[in-house]
């Protein structure tokens, strides 16, 4: 009989939720920055092993809401914990013992889903250095690949038997205009600096897949003029630099040549405001 459920990468912002979630499905879906608070809305990864069905939600960081977009993230992860049949909650092995989900998540009660400990990282903690951890903890690396096989074996058993929710063949549930516009984001990410990818949002306006090579006319927007300039850098450098990035993530996922008609625009405060957030996919359930 097979098996299939739902399980959520939970934790803090920067803890390899993102890097952990590629590993698992071998391809690059979603953002992935040294920058914590990169992944803003739920990523949905398929894995099909044998007879198991896993699918997994890589959920936005917790943290403390400054701002609105902030409140939408942490609805969005509240959210997945929510929904999730197992919870694999994921803290870095070099900051062992993590401190319990409920009070990360300032959660009123216990989560409903059984939960997964997971310390990530193993990589930069040598052997000798580690914790002993209880026996029911996993301690993985995404780089090297250790723990991966344990934390799937951990995974199976806690989900129930049924039939399979999506094909064997699919890596993921979101459209490709969906990763169109998140690997924009990411390349902002990498291409600016200090807080101004924070500022930044990415829409798609058009997605030809009949065309060849397919053509993404997209907008990037931001909260002031002054930004503006600087994505667009000095004679357009930055922002040729930043679609090249883009582009070649993009090509990577189709498998087939992209042009990206890539474009700047203000939207004042965009962070702050509920109707924008809607407008950009952040809000309600568009999450």
């Amino acid at each position: 009989m097979t098996r299939c459920g739902t399980i959520v990468l939970a934790g803090r912002p920067n803890v390899g939720k993102s890097t952990l979630l590629n590993a698992l499905v071998g391809e690059h879906l979603a953002i992935v920055s040294p920058k914590p608070q990169s992944t803003r809305r739920p990523v949905i990864g398929l894995l099909t092993r044998d007879d198991t069905q896993y699918i997994f939600t890589d959920s936005p960081g917790l943290l403390e809401p400054e701002y609105q977009l902030h409140e939408t993230m942490r609805a969005a992860a509240l959210r997945a914990i929510d929904d999730a049949e197992l919870i694999a909650y994921l803290h870095p092995l070099g900051e062992y013992p993590a401190p319990p989900l409920r009070k990360v998540a300032n959660m009123e009660r216990e989560p409903r889903a059984p939960i997964i400990m997971v310390y990530t990282k193993a990589d930069l903690v040598r052997p000798s250095d580690r914790p002993t951890g209880a026996p029911s903890d996993v301690f993985v690396s995404a780089v090297t690949g250790e723990g991966i096989d344990r934390f799937l074996a951990k995974l199976r058993d806690g989900l129930e038997e049924g039939p399979f929710h999506y094909d064997p063949d699919e890596l993921a549930t979101q459209p490709l205009r969906f990763f169109a516009a998140e690997f924009i984001r990411e390349a902002a990410f990498e291409q600016l600096h200090e807080e101004l990818p924070y500022s930044v949002a990415s829409e798609i306006d058009e997605f030809r897949e009949s065309t060849e090579p397919v053509y993404i006319r997209a907008v990037l927007y931001v909260e002031r003029e002054s930004q503006k300039g600087i994505v667009i850098g000095e004679g357009g450098r930055t922002i040729k630099a930043l679609g090249a990035a883009a582009r070649a993530k993009i090509e990577a996922l189709l498998g087939r040549r992209v042009f990206l008609d890539l474009h700047v625009k203000v939207l004042p405060k965009w962070r702050r405001d509920a109707l924008s957030l809607k407008r950009l996919g952040y809000g309600g359930g568009a999450l």
